[in-house]
């Protein structure tokens, strides 16, 4: 996990629908994309030979970001899974003021357990939920001979909260609703944040989507934080997606880059409160396929304190079954200022004035999920 996009439209020669925004036209543009053609062709490629540069008028736009190489020492990003952030290559836009099996393994394995919430606790019991890794792991393996088998329960899962867990009928945080955050997840998020000169940041909430070839994460603005001077950041694994990232308003087209396996998305600033989404996850060219950076374990001789775990060849091939068709992406927040605390709640008059502004939806052919992201930059 040595790569790094920071965010930040392009244009494309689509005719707009009566009353549709810049971003929404764009947005429709690449879910309706065909992967391996010309339509991709104005989609930044941060990986592509280290220029981080695609062929459309958005590649003008990518710069080099400096790191603070010096607030993360080498021992500390080895004990998170990282490589030194010497090593790092970090990139930003203009305009816009290895060890990744640990991760997918916590994600499928570790954080989708109680008592962290999930898409399914709506219409599941809490033994059925208990633990999905388990209940599934046997349907995961065997998907290669028994294509026609019902999707494991980890297939139907969308999204999972960690720490404070976001409430999306009233798009709140709340004291009440939380859970310990993982620690493991915590400092590599911290080393990552003071990396990128957010020394002090603190883990407080995180959202972890898990996409199917065929889910998109809706148009949206993430403002639901109580402190917006501090990152989100986010990170991703498997599949391969276009990330749009617009402006203030949805009448400015946004900038579609790719985000790969691997790659962290630090967002801050001016693009803290920007609209993004996600319209289209694309198949390995390779058909089910996993991205090669997948294929390189972690090493045999850890750091004593490491964060990071080694992952059994039996998880493995579970989560390598798993990703041949899906993304994972995990993203981490600070909800509260130092020293700061919830307000409190609004009388049950007020609470029904609350808008529902700010809603987004991780969506497939199945399955339509209220979320509401949280915002982001580099």
């Amino acid at each position: 996990m040595g790569k790094m996009a920071a965010a930040v439209g392009s244009v494309v020669t689509l005719a707009a629908e009566p009353g549709e925004d810049a971003f929404r036209k764009l947005f429709r543009f690449y879910r309706q994309s065909r992967p391996d053609s010309s339509d991709l062709g104005a989609v930044i490629d941060f990986s592509a030979a280290r220029e981080a540069r695609g062929t459309g008028p958005d590649a003008r736009k990518v710069i080099r970001s400096q790191l603070s190489v010096s607030s993360v020492s080498d021992h500390d990003a080895h004990r998170a899974g990282l490589q030194p952030v010497s090593k790092w290559q970090a990139y930003g836009l203009q305009g816009y003021p290895g060890y990744q099996w640990h991760w997918v393994k916590q994600c499928l394995k570790l954080y989708s357990q109680k008592p962290n919430v999930c898409n399914l606790d709506k219409h599941m019991t809490k033994e059925e939920t208990q633990d999905l890794w388990e209940q599934s792991k046997e349907f995961l393996r065997l998907k290669e001979v028994n294509k026609r088998r019902p999707r494991s329960l980890l297939e139907k899962l969308r999204w999972v909260t960690l720490g404070y867990h976001y409430n999306w009928d009233s798009n709140k945080y709340s004291a009440d609703h939380y859970t310990p955050f993982p620690s493991d997840l915590a400092f590599l998020s911290e080393q990552v944040a003071a990396a990128c000169g957010f020394q002090g940041f603190r883990a407080e909430a995180g959202i972890l989507n898990y996409y199917r070839l065929d889910s998109t994460l809706g148009i949206h603005v993430d403002r639901s934080e109580l402190d917006h001077s501090k990152p989100l950041l986010s990170f991703s694994f498997g599949q391969s997606a276009i990330f749009l990232l617009g402006g203030l308003k949805r009448d400015e087209a946004p900038t579609a880059m790719f985000m790969h396996s691997g790659d962290i998305m630090v967002m801050s600033g001016f693009s803290r409160l920007l609209n993004h989404a996600v319209p289209r996850v694309l198949p390995s060219s390779q058909g089910e396929g996993l991205p090669c950076c997948l294929e390189t374990p972690l090493p045999a001789v850890l750091p004593r304190d490491s964060v990071v775990e080694p992952c059994s060849e039996e998880d493995w091939q579970v989560c390598t079954s798993y990703l041949k068709t899906a993304r994972v992406n995990m993203t981490v927040r600070q909800v509260l200022a130092i020293d700061q605390d919830f307000p409190s709640e609004p009388t049950e008059e007020k609470k029904r004035d609350i808008t529902t502004e700010g809603f987004c939806h991780l969506d497939d052919e199945n399955s339509q999920v209220k979320r509401a992201k949280l915002n982001p930059d580099s």
